[in-house]
């Protein structure tokens, strides 16, 4: 069951039309039948699927066209990521991989270039190592470190929750690169690990993070035993500048997370919509009753608010104007009413929502999710209170 946004007036060019259909289409031929399959079984994205993101240029959204990207905005990398979220999380994240490390790439002059542009086509994909064991939200709390010898980065240290350190061809871990001070956000850099996909680089070593959801993909705990990188020209001018790089790149994360949030509210919404109608109890399809007509009505309702936030949340990023509190308010609000919404969604299959033959259940584990990566629903409260009200003024001295 396809139910489509008809409130878009203002935002949706023809362009931007085309670019969802497009994604749109690519999910229930591609992606939805690859997840049906694969996910109950914990298995692996293939590169076949991979490959045909590439093809279709949905890695390179947000990559300049000078590096063979597309040269578009967080809108339309976030319209690509509601619709492969429709599908399977796991796959509209992976397009991060590409749309979100074009800066972060190894190396330097025309190798740089190339794998950027390889990028562009999803051949060339990035890990992100910045959490680590006992730092979460509290980046400034990074205790893995990287110190020179001998024009090469040595890094020690250990790091958590890096998706994707297999299957990448390269490893941008947040390490501390000078001494703690009363500014602990200048001392943190980002250096870029090529390697392998498939491996590790050498010297790491890790084990998969065993997950309840978020399939498709592993998850890693990694540890950096002296590992040695070479210090490029774009790392030496980088050199302590990664929290405020990372904080520049939050709004974008946050509203892509947002799109993906909003995905999977979409597709139980449509998955719940199909059951009621086709679900005979009491001689009449359930579609019939009152209860599950109105709690359709309210699932579908949700869905569209949070949606209309992110596409003026995402209109605001692209004019440059700074958009923090806004993409904290979409993350968390989108995220919110995503777990409401699989669950409710579950609740309309009943029995067989509990049931991996339906693809519910992974809608909602996957939108539990949400609710905590890039930043928990907590800290968006925090950041949008702060920004409202002003920062707590601390202990009252007596």
């Amino acid at each position: 069951m396809n139910v489509t946004n008809t409130g878009t007036v203002g935002y949706m060019t023809k362009e931007r039309e085309l670019l969802k259909q497009i994604a749109r289409e690519f999910t229930d031929k591609e992606v939805l039948p690859v997840a049906n399959e694969l996910d109950p079984q914990k298995g692996m994205i293939p590169q076949s699927l991979i490959d045909q993101m590439g093809e279709l240029g949905f890695f390179g959204i947000t990559i300049p066209e000078e590096y063979g990207g597309s040269g578009l905005g967080s809108f339309e990398y976030c319209l690509v990521a509601e619709e492969l979220a429709r599908g399977w999380m796991s796959v509209a994240s992976l397009i991060a991989r590409g749309n979100g490390f074009h800066r972060s790439v190894p190396g330097e002059g025309e190798e740089r270039r190339r794998r950027i542009e390889l990028m562009a086509r999803g051949k060339y994909l990035g890990a992100l190592a910045m959490s680590e064991p006992e730092v979460g939200s509290d980046l400034t709390s990074i205790t893995c470190r990287a110190r020179i010898e001998d024009g090469h980065w040595v890094i020690t240290g250990n790091k958590y929750w890096c998706t994707f350190a297999d299957g990448s061809n390269f490893i941008q871990v947040i390490a501390r690169t000078e001494s703690d001070g009363d500014n602990r956000h200048r001392g943190l850099t980002g250096i870029g690990i090529d390697k392998r996909p498939g491996e590790l680089p050498e010297g790491v070593t890790g084990s998969p993070i065993p997950k309840i959801g978020y399939h498709g993909w592993k998850t890693w705990e990694l540890h950096f035993d002296n590992v040695r990188v070479p210090i490029t020209e774009h790392q030496k001018e980088s050199k302590g500048q990664a929290f405020y790089g990372m904080a520049r790149g939050l709004e974008t994360a946050r509203a892509h997370t947002a799109a993906r949030s909003i995905g999977l509210a979409q597709g139980a919404l449509e998955q719940a919509i199909d059951y009621s109608k086709e679900r005979i109890q009491f001689r009449r399809p359930i579609a019939d009753f009152q209860a599950i007509r109105f709690k359709i009505a309210n699932m579908a309702t949700e869905v569209e608010a949070a949606r209309q936030l992110l596409y003026s949340v995402c209109a605001k990023i692209d004019s440059g104007v700074s958009a923090a509190k806004e993409a904290a308010m979409v993350k968390y609000y989108a995220a919110e009413m995503s777990e409401r919404v699989t669950s409710d969604a579950l609740q309309v299959l009943a029995g067989a929502g509990y049931t991996t033959d339906y693809p519910v259940e992974r809608y909602w584990r996957d939108a539990r999710l949400t609710k905590i990566f890039e930043g928990t629903s907590e800290i968006m409260l925090k950041i949008v209170s702060d920004a409202l009200l002003g920062k707590p003024a601390g202990k009252t001295r007596t």
